[in-house]
């Protein structure tokens, strides 16, 4: 696939257009006319048989999550939602712990704001959010604060008040340009993530550090972390103990769901 592209990326580049491209999806902007266009991609469809193209030509498509749209030639791009797809996010209910939950209406507004590039678009998306979150039993005022947390957090009040395009233009290529934990993280090691694969790299063994799991669950055991912070610095961190330097960090391991044991994925 590398090698069959390599025509397209150098006809897009001589034009100033954007190519792109992730597993087998493409995705190309154009000027040119549908028979000038049309003649390029039967071209590069006979030039290896083993791969086929099915291009869709239009003002708007789809590539993976988003929707891309010409707008009387301005991009503009907002989240593309398959029509079979019931919303659904992980219900309030479900035996999880709630830092779980109150991350979830956050972390859907970050993929909001970095995928719709007009604001209407993001309030659009933001109505569906919240709809989608109190079908699925999270509390409203949860879902308020932790809205206003997105916007504060990102130093975006001003759009919970006003219609400013122009400050969530701001707002928008902000988010698009910030790197992820897991980008920081490649960008910060001197190997090849291609050659050397983090999964592969052997880890230091922090001594200070100490993960302990246990099984979560609601009920009498939704407050064992807090109890156990408790007799841990009672019994334990006293003065002059040397378990002074330990960091406790407790992972709760949840319960396995209907989908684990009835579902399997591919290695």
């Amino acid at each position: 696939m590398l090698e069959w592209e390599q025509e397209l990326i150098q006809h897009q580049a001589s034009r100033n257009e954007i190519y792109g491209r992730y597993i087998d999806d493409i995705f190309m902007t154009t000027n040119m006319n549908m028979d000038e266009i049309t003649t390029l991609l039967d071209k590069v469809q006979h030039k290896d048989p083993n791969i086929k193209i099915t291009p869709t030509i239009a003002e708007t498509v789809h590539f993976l999550d988003v929707a891309i749209m010409n707008d009387n030639g301005n991009l503009r791009t907002f989240i593309y939602h398959k029509p079979s797809a019931d919303p659904y996010y992980l219900p309030y209910t479900s035996d999880h712990p709630h830092r779980i939950h109150r991350n979830i209406p956050y972390i859907a507004l970050l993929r909001a704001a970095r995928f719709c590039s007009n604001l209407n678009d993001f309030h659009l998306e933001r109505i569906r959010i919240e709809l989608t979150l109190l079908l699925n039993q999270y509390p409203p005022k949860m879902l308020s604060n932790q809205f206003h947390r997105f916007f504060q957090m990102n130093k975006a009040d001003l759009l919970i008040r006003t219609f400013d395009q122009q400050a969530y233009n701001q707002l928008h290529q902000r988010l698009l340009n910030s790197q992820t934990k897991q980008k920081v993280t490649i960008l910060s090691s001197n190997t090849d993530p291609v050659t050397n694969p983090p999964a592969l790299e052997q880890k230091l063994w922090d001594k200070c550090l100490m993960l302990v799991k246990y099984p979560f669950e609601t009920g009498p055991n939704l407050t064992f972390a807090t109890q156990f912070y408790t007799w841990w610095k009672k019994h334990y961190q006293y003065p002059g103990s040397p378990a002074n330097r330990i960091n406790i960090r407790l992972i709760p391991q949840c319960n396995k769901t209907l989908q684990n044991y009835l579902i399997r994925k591919k290695p």
